[in-house]
């Protein structure tokens, strides 16, 4: 496993995430929702790795809940940086990075495929979380 860093503008949020996976192998999704196309958001999961956030000022913690309100988007309320996102599951927590966030960005990174989920409902939704999303290490 090699652990990629992430952080927001101002260093409030941080992320470590963990995988086996080449970047140049990543699935990198553009969500089309209009919060993710908002941010430019391109994320990136494993759910064969491991994901922490980190809080280094809790005033700057901002969760957002859009749609069906299954998973909380974390952003810096500070610079105004999405980091990622966190859902509790059936299966347990788990989450997504905003590749954007990672430092450095890595230089064979994909680009993003657009991805539309708005067809799914609450229990489609979770269900693809827990399956495709990053085991996270605790919510925060």
């Amino acid at each position: 496993m090699r652990t990629f860093e992430g952080c927001c503008h101002c260093g409030a949020l941080s992320f470590a995430y963990q995988t086996a996976v080449p970047p140049a192998r990543w699935s990198v999704r553009a969500c089309q929702c209009g919060f993710c196309r908002a941010h430019a958001a391109a994320t990136t999961s494993d759910p064969s790795g491991r994901l922490s956030f980190h809080v280094r000022q809790k005033a700057s913690v901002q969760r957002y809940r859009f749609g069906l309100a299954t998973a909380d988007f974390l952003v810096c309320r500070a610079c105004g940086v999405y980091l990622g996102a966190q859902a509790q599951t059936a299966r347990g927590a788990f989450g997504i990075v905003n590749t954007r966030a990672l430092t450095p960005l890595p230089a064979e990174l994909p680009l993003a495929v657009a991805a539309d989920y708005g067809s799914e409902d609450a229990t489609q939704r979770l269900a693809r979380r827990a399956q495709r999303w990053t085991p996270l290490a605790a919510l925060i």
